[in-house]
């Protein structure tokens, strides 16, 4: 099937806008995507004709709102091809899907114990781990990286233990593009009896997900970065984990029982699921979900390869620019900082010529202390980012370099 991005384009309003006079060249994909017309549509469909609370109501509205939210479950068990869809819990994003395992588990370890995570870590999966541990006496283990930043796998198997409790880690780095190989890296921590949580949030749009082939126990994403609505999320978890799972909040919903004394909580999904959730934005991402489902995979990942090959051959011509993260294998991530330029400035040239990038640490600060630097720029492509897109990215860069020097 061939790769039409220009009828892609067409399927994102924000794509028509002008920035500083300027159109408008997205290259933020990494901190959220744009959202096309049919996930626009699916909400206001669902606010201008259904809105209603879930499970229940004993009207029309509630009927058809229940349908359409367990009907977005269902399309999220399929896309990542999960064996049941009581699996599928809602969240708010990566950040709570994780919460809700660190939390959980630090009721369950103890001094002896053992974390793992690695060094290229966004925040949520750091300092969530963190916690758990310090409010259990349980130690923390840190894979390193190499300098190219790929992970280190001989280290990684020598920091595998017995005690090894759980293993937490990126599908793929936000700050560097790494790919990670969490299938192999799971079976590992399996063989010694350790649970597995992948955070997803970078890998869910980049190409098919399995949760059944990876291997793992969790896995959790947000839908804002998959052209979904923001403050939605899934944690996917294996059946027989989550039906004994700590819970994380209680209220509503996710009880069976109450009395003045005490409660009992229901099935899955539900005891995992407190309050009043976020109808529209499950509705939103099933929308995501089957817009994206329509594309050719292939097409799609081959497309953001060539842009980040184009992007790596441009960047030779700019002086002192260098890449921050090289791995062999990356998604469209491309994080880098030139001599003399501060990333924030390069970001505030790049926005008044309409080009929109990320600077900073990227929630990954002990990996950039790593790397040697303060921060990095990071200019990141989706699937309708185009390679006069990329052009323009470096001829805004070739301006701000005059300007800084």
């Amino acid at each position: 099937m061939a790769f039409d991005v220009n009828h892609i384009r067409e399927q994102f309003p924000i794509l028509k806008r002008e920035v500083s006079g300027n159109p408008l060249v997205y290259l933020d994909n990494a901190a959220t995507t744009q959202k096309p017309q049919a996930v626009i549509d699916a909400i206001v469909e669902f606010y201008t004709q259904c809105n209603s609370n879930v499970h229940r109501g004993a009207h029309q509205l509630s009927d058809e709102a229940t349908r359409r939210y367990e009907e977005a479950r269902e399309v999220v068990a399929a896309f990542i091809n999960a064996p049941a869809k009581e699996e599928v819990i809602w969240t708010s994003g990566t950040t709570e899907g994780i919460n809700i395992v660190a939390k959980g588990m630090a009721q369950q370890l103890q001094a002896g114990d053992e974390v793992l995570v690695t060094e290229m870590e966004h925040h949520a999966n750091l300092v969530t781990w963190q916690q758990a541990c310090k409010l259990s006496g349980a130690t923390l283990k840190v894979v390193p990286i190499h300098d190219t930043g790929e992970l280190n796998e001989q280290a990684f198997t020598e920091l595998l233990s017995e005690r090894t409790r759980i293993l937490s880690m990126p599908h793929v780095s936000n700050a560097l593009g790494t790919i990670n190989p969490i299938q192999s890296l799971t079976a590992q921590a399996k063989a010694k009896g350790a649970l597995v949580l992948i955070d997803g949030a970078q890998g869910v749009a980049h190409g098919d997900v399995d949760v059944q082939a990876i291997g793992c126990d969790f896995y959790a994403f947000s839908g804002h970065k998959l052209f979904g609505p923001t403050g939605i999320g899934v944690l996917w978890g294996r059946k027989e984990v989550l039906e004994n799972w700590p819970v994380w909040l209680t209220g509503g919903e996710m009880i069976e029982t109450v009395t003045y004394q005490d409660a009992t909580w229901g099935a899955l999904p539900n005891r995992l699921e407190a309050g009043t959730p976020n109808i529209a934005g499950a509705i939103g991402m099933a929308a995501a979900i089957k817009w994206f489902q329509a594309l050719d995979v292939d097409a799609v990942k081959a497309h953001e390869q060539a842009l980040l090959d184009y992007a790596l051959e441009l960047a030779k011509d700019i002086p002192g620019m260098r890449i921050v993260g090289n791995a062999p294998k990356k998604i469209g991530i491309l994080s880098f900082v030139i001599e003399g330029a501060h990333p924030a400035d390069i970001g505030f040239l790049l926005d008044r010529q309409g080009v929109a990038i990320r600077t900073g640490d990227h929630c990954a600060q002990p990996l950039m202390k790593r790397l040697g630097v303060p921060g990095t720029a990071r200019a990141s492509f989706s699937i309708y980012n185009t390679f006069e897109d990329v052009e323009a990215l470096f001829k805004g860069l070739k301006k701000a370099s005059m300007m800084l020097a």
